[in-house]
């Protein structure tokens, strides 16, 4: 588990080169944002440990299997005082329910763990504003720091290479894309994470981006010119 102090309020874990969680540092201790693959519990709880706090929530953007694959032993290891706060659809989808029309596509592992919180959007969890950006998965969240701005954005964006809207295929690192369940909302949500002017973009594939403006709106034209027109556009 790699690790990188990104600002005094957040901490980069990377497993495997190629998916991250986050620590963000609260006054009680750490909210980490989501748990990478399965077998890293042992390495995300050493790593609070050497960051000098305990884990005390866990937060999840999505419910795939490269962010939620960890959940499950460190509900076990950590026991019940910590909280578990996912999207209400990935939620309902982890729990065997039928939300959306025709298959997913992407990992949804079996998990036992019950979230103890069901996130529509708007809440705030610790300094986090819980942001509803649908598309990479139905229920997806990203979570803006009210303290300094950053955005961790999830599967909306990746930034290995150069940042990129996960609605359109970039060879470079094509693995968000084919995950992707609905590449216009996602897109859309793209733009709406765009709007909150994020002051460092902090993403669930890739190093961390500060002032982020300018490369997140060359993504989004990127994703804008491959979805090409709207059929209202179309009819001009």
């Amino acid at each position: 588990m790699k690790t990188v102090t990104v600002t005094p309020n957040l901490t980069q874990l990377t497993r495997f080169r190629f998916v991250n969680a986050f620590l963000v540092r609260e006054d009680d201790g750490f909210t980490l944002v989501d748990t990478t693959t399965g077998g890293a519990a042992g390495a995300l709880i050493a790593a609070a440990e050497t960051a000098g706090a305990p884990i005390r929530r866990i937060a999840l953007t999505h419910g795939h299997g490269d962010h939620v694959g960890a959940l499950d032993a460190l509900r076990q290891r950590l026991g019940n005082e910590v909280q578990v706060l996912m999207p209400e659809l990935d939620a309902r989808i982890l729990a065997g329910e039928t939300v959306v029309e025709g298959k997913l596509p992407g990992s949804w592992p079996k998990v036992a763990t019950v979230p103890d919180v069901r996130l529509q959007g708007g809440e705030r969890i610790g300094s986090l504003d819980v942001v509803p950006s649908p598309g990479h998965s139905p229920g997806h969240v990203a979570f803006r720091d009210s303290r300094d701005g950053t955005l961790i954005a999830g599967d909306v964006f990746t930034s290995y290479g150069r940042v990129n809207v996960t609605s359109h295929l970039y060879l470079r690192f094509p693995f968000a894309y084919f995950p992707t369940w609905d590449r216009a909302e996602d897109l859309a949500s793209a733009g709406a994470l765009r709007a909150l002017e994020p002051a460092l973009l902090a993403v669930g594939h890739g190093p961390a981006v500060p002032a982020p403006g300018a490369v997140m709106d060359a993504a989004i034209a990127r994703a804008e010119r491959a979805a090409g027109p709207t059929p209202a556009q179309a009819r001009g």
